[in-house]
């Protein structure tokens, strides 16, 4: 008798156990410590060379990992933290965020404020490092677009009380974009907005309105810059001038080719000695590419295509239990990681036109991967929640 109840025991504390285990997504955690792994490894072999040569590394040939791997030891301790907030608090405190994120955004405008890179004002000095609010509203503007979808579900269908008071703040909000110039967050965040929209119930018709009116936009935007110009025409044709518009794009193809199926060794990259501009942010890929071959390329993406199934299985998860904010945010996080690591994929491979995109949680780049980990500690929440639910438990 004693015997039996000890098994039924042991029988209860396994059960115990498994449940324990079982209020993580493990598969969608070490998808991601992969990825942010794999990017720790080639960032240092990317800029290696540059490091040494004193291209802001001062000879020393760590430097690019010593930073990348303080951002990622910062990054990771805040979405630890990020973690902890339930997923009320983001959305209470939703337009306060988007409210700081557009503040931010005027003042990197600010001559005195706001530092200037290539053209391009996109960064905050704070002494040590360059801060750049642009990687922190794509964050922000999914949690208030999803709170405005959710708080509009009944106008949605209205142009001019569901519609119309978000295309306003979409136009502001690009409007600041551009005038940095950051073409490649507008894009971005347009595209992420669109979709929770469309997650939320928006009108066919609007809906298919809204997309007209953006790639017109889209279309309208290159055409009127003669660098964006440059950079289509590039595209097209990277070997009509390999050493002018078409300089990046032929050297990351090269990179490529030279790849073959397994690479030619890490370390062995030819491209990243100067030959390949930003070879340890926007074309890190290509980098990958070279050294670790079809086979790297593919492993990244289906990596990356797992973090953003399982983003889109939480947010069905959390719409199912009638969690409509918490499902859209995820659902957003999704759109935003693949839509944006695809864009650079694209541009890498020639497939789309030269933009400024880093690839998230991989590239160089302490904003990007700091918002990148929040925004996955956020997803993590939101299935841990869901769990919660499942098994019980307030959440």
């Amino acid at each position: 008798m004693m015997q039996t109840a000890r098994k039924a025991m042991i029988y209860q504390t396994s059960i115990g156990q498994k449940k324990a285990v079982s209020h993580f997504d493990h598969s969608l955690i070490w998808s991601s410590v992969l990825l942010l792994g794999l990017g720790l490894v080639m960032v240092y072999s990317a800029s290696i060379a540059i490091a040494e040569a004193g291209q802001d590394g001062n000879g020393d040939p760590a430097h690019f990992l010593i930073r990348h791997g303080i951002y990622l030891a910062v990054s990771l301790l805040a979405g630890l933290l990020a973690f902890q907030v339930p997923t009320g608090y983001w959305e209470k405190y939703s337009f306060h965020l988007f409210f700081v994120g557009a503040i931010l955004l005027v003042l990197v405008l600010v001559p005195s404020i706001g530092r200037e890179v290539n053209g391009s004002r996109r960064w905050i000095s704070l002494l040590v490092v360059n801060f750049q609010p642009s990687e922190f509203m794509k964050l922000f503007v999914i949690l208030y677009a999803a709170r405005y979808t959710v708080r509009r579900a009944a106008y949605l269908n209205s142009f001019r009380k569901g519609f119309l008071p978000m295309l306003v703040v979409m136009l502001g909000l690009g409007s600041l974009l551009l005038l940095e110039p950051d073409f490649g967050a507008f894009v971005v965040i347009t595209a992420v907005v669109m979709a929770i929209l469309f997650l939320g119930g928006i009108g066919l018709k609007l809906f298919a309105g809204l997309a007209g009116f953006v790639v017109a936009s889209l279309l309208a935007l290159i055409w009127m810059e003669p660098y964006r110009m440059q950079r289509f025409f590039g595209f097209m044709d990277p070997w009509d001038d390999p050493y002018g518009k078409g300089y990046q794009l032929s050297h990351a193809l090269i990179a490529f080719g030279r790849g073959e199926w397994l690479g030619v060794g890490l370390g062995g990259s030819v491209e990243k000695l100067f030959y390949l501009p930003e070879a340890h942010t926007d074309f890190l890929l290509a980098v990958i590419a070279e050294e670790l071959g079809f086979a790297g390329v593919l492993t990244v993406i289906a990596l990356f295509g797992w973090v953003v199934l399982r983003a889109f299985v939480i947010g069905r998860q959390a719409a199912i239990r009638e969690r409509a904010f918490s499902a859209l945010v995820a659902h957003g996080i999704g759109v935003w990681i693949g839509f944006q690591a695809l864009i650079n994929m694209g541009v890498n491979m020639g497939v789309l036109p030269t933009k400024g995109l880093t690839l998230p949680l991989m590239s160089f780049g302490g904003s990007s991967i700091l918002v990148s980990c929040i925004a996955l500690a956020v997803l993590l929440r939101i299935d841990w929640e869901n769990r919660q639910l499942m098994n019980g438990y307030a959440a």
